[in-house]
């Protein structure tokens, strides 16, 4: 299945729930495809009736990055290629390579979104599950670093 389908999100969300999502089943019959799962997570609490799935294609050229942020949703970030730096305030950094992924809780501070190489561009999948409307990305002051 292409990551460009419009099935991608709906199978990412699908497993979001899932215990473990061990499908090993093609998702369209008469396929080859190879299902892995690359995250499970359990989620806070959320109101399901308003729930919103949205998937970000993300990609900083050589050396780039964005500003400390924080998101009021949960999201899980996909690596498609390139290496990927992050931290979260009071986790350590971490370096992550193409297939791996991580979780980010609510209105947690991303203090580090960046390239890891000055070489090569990193493009990821960001992918947010919301209750409600709001702006998926919100800057943060220096003082809440």
């Amino acid at each position: 299945m292409a990551i460009g389908s419009t099935r991608f999100p709906v199978l990412l969300i699908g497993c979001l729930g899932a215990a473990g999502c061990r499908a090993a089943r093609p998702a369209v019959a008469g396929s080859d495809a190879t299902v892995r799962t690359a995250i499970t997570q359990a989620l806070p609490v959320m109101n399901g009736a308003t729930l919103k799935a949205i998937v970000l294609e993300v990609s900083y050229p050589p050396g780039g990055s964005s500003s400390a942020h924080s998101h009021p949703c949960p999201v899980i970030v996909y690596v498609l290629e390139g290496i990927y730096r992050t931290q979260l305030k009071g986790g350590e950094p971490k370096l992550l390579g193409p297939g791996e992924s991580f979780y980010e809780e609510p209105n947690s501070t991303h203090l580090v979104s960046a390239n890891g190489s000055d070489e090569k561009p990193v493009r990821f999948l960001a992918s947010f599950l919301c209750d409600r409307d709001t702006p998926l990305t919100i800057g943060v002051p220096e003082a809440g670093r």
